[in-house]
């Protein structure tokens, strides 16, 4: 019998991240959708996820969700089969990183929130896809849905308190070819720590999920058969 696979979003996205990708999926397989919602700490919202899961499972995280599956991992080491990390890094938010998430939160708090601006939702996605109005409108109903006081609490996480203990469980590390957001050095980082490669998805942005839902359900597909999982 397969083992479920947690499917865990990234910043101010919601379930709608994975449609697709569940939609391509070649194999017959459980997913569970977890939330960000249900904590106000990456360590926090681990917890909260793990205690609504099955004994064992495999989790897979997309950028802000990486860190909760690692989380998750360090956390519950015997309940954790495997993991897979996409788009997504070691490293915590640098000065300038903070301080623009801080400027977002001081300007929300004077305003009505309308989900992420259309500028920053086209630095995350390939450059072919900047004018993709129904992909920019999908991740910004996505925010919107989820509203502001997520975007206040989620800006908040920090992101340099999960220790970088070996992850002793099989890992896939999967990237874009050209993210914006992460840098294909992350994800070697990434790949060092937990004892595994990159898989490089070609002619995508950060948005792996759902710039190239058929091709990241392949390689997922293969590598969860490839570690008999």
């Amino acid at each position: 019998m397969t083992l479920p696979v947690v499917l865990i979003p990234g910043f101010m996205l919601d379930d709608t991240l994975w449609a697709d990708f569940v939609d391509a999926f070649p194999d017959d397989r459980e997913f569970i959708y977890a939330s960000l919602r249900g904590g106000d700490s990456i360590s926090g919202l681990a917890r909260t996820i793990a205690e609504q899961l099955p004994e064992r499972f495999v989790v897979a995280g997309f950028s802000l969700g990486g860190y909760v599956a690692r989380a998750i991992a360090e956390a519950f080491p015997a309940r954790t089969a495997g993991m897979i990390l996409i788009a997504t890094s070691l490293r915590e938010d640098t000065p300038a990183q903070r301080q623009a998430k801080q400027d977002a939160v001081g300007a929300l708090k004077q305003g009505d929130f309308r989900g992420i601006s259309r500028g920053a939702i086209q630095k995350s996605l390939h450059p072919a896809r900047h004018d993709d109005t129904g992909l920019i409108r999908k991740i910004q109903e996505m925010g919107k849905r989820l509203g502001a006081e997520a975007f206040i609490r989620q800006s908040g996480f920090i992101r340099d308190r999960i220790t970088l203990h070996p992850i002793v469980c099989p890992v896939a590390v999967i990237a874009a070819q050209q993210d914006q957001l992460r840098c294909y050095q992350e994800a070697v980082e990434l790949a060092q720590l937990t004892g595994s490669r990159v898989e490089v998805i070609e002619e995508s942005g950060h948005m792996i999920p759902l710039e190239k839902p058929q091709q990241l359900a392949a390689r997922v597909a293969a590598w969860l058969k490839a570690v008999n999982l």
